[in-house]
């Protein structure tokens, strides 16, 4: 398998698929390009590389699957539900739920707050609409932390689709020194420590590609 992605720096949607495939098992490689270069522009028009003109791309032989619940669907089938979503009807429902109300939803916090490994920016303005994401993404880490669906610090216990889709939401609050409940927090700490986003972040640390409009 191949994964095309833009810079671990900056993209977010990148680090979803590429923390799916980790998720699999599946060994694969890595195409990087530097956003907003002609490298990233010409890769954008090509078909073999993005057929949609976005990252991430999973290719899995000569079939490509873009979209990060896309990704994340292809690959549990590929290797069993469960690994990537809880079991029980109840919790799985709900997962899958969230799962695509971050695909879907919080303009204002991505718009506001664009995902940055490499800054932190203490006592970040929010906006209210911004606010208003922050709170309701609290609302919901809590509400899965507390659904006893396995063990482990992650929302539903273990590890899985739900955290995958919310990892780039926890390294944006650690970029934009954004606090929430403890019980977050806390879930916040064990996502950051977890050896794969180490690897995200290490990766993104030697990176020298640099976006002005973001490195402000």
């Amino acid at each position: 398998m191949k994964i095309v992605l833009g810079n671990k720096r900056y993209s977010s949607w990148s680090l979803r698929g590429w923390l799916a495939l980790k998720q699999s098992g599946f060994a694969f490689d890595e195409q990087v390009f530097p956003m907003d270069t002609p490298e990233w522009a010409r890769a954008k028009t090509d078909a073999r590389l993005m057929p949609s003109g976005t990252v991430p791309v999973v290719w899995d032989g000569d079939v490509a699957v873009w979209e990060s619940l896309a990704i994340i669907e292809w690959l549990a089938d590929r290797v069993g539900r469960a690994k990537f979503w809880p079991e029980d009807d109840a919790p799985r429902a709900l997962a899958r739920s969230m799962a695509a109300e971050m695909h879907a939803g919080f303009a204002p916090l991505r718009q506001h707050c664009p995902m940055n490994t490499g800054r932190t920016y203490p006592s970040f303005k929010l906006t209210p609409e911004v606010e208003k994401n922050i709170g309701r993404i609290d609302a919901l880490w809590r509400e899965a932390l507390q659904v006893d669906a396995g063990e482990g610090p992650y929302l539903f216990g273990a590890f899985g689709a739900a955290d995958i889709m919310f990892a780039p939401v926890v390294s944006r609050f650690r970029t934009y020194d954004i606090l929430v409940s403890d019980t977050s927090e806390a879930y916040a700490a064990a996502m950051m420590a977890h050896p794969w986003m180490r690897e995200w972040y290490a990766a993104a640390d030697k990176e020298s590609w640099r976006l002005e409009r973001i490195e402000y």
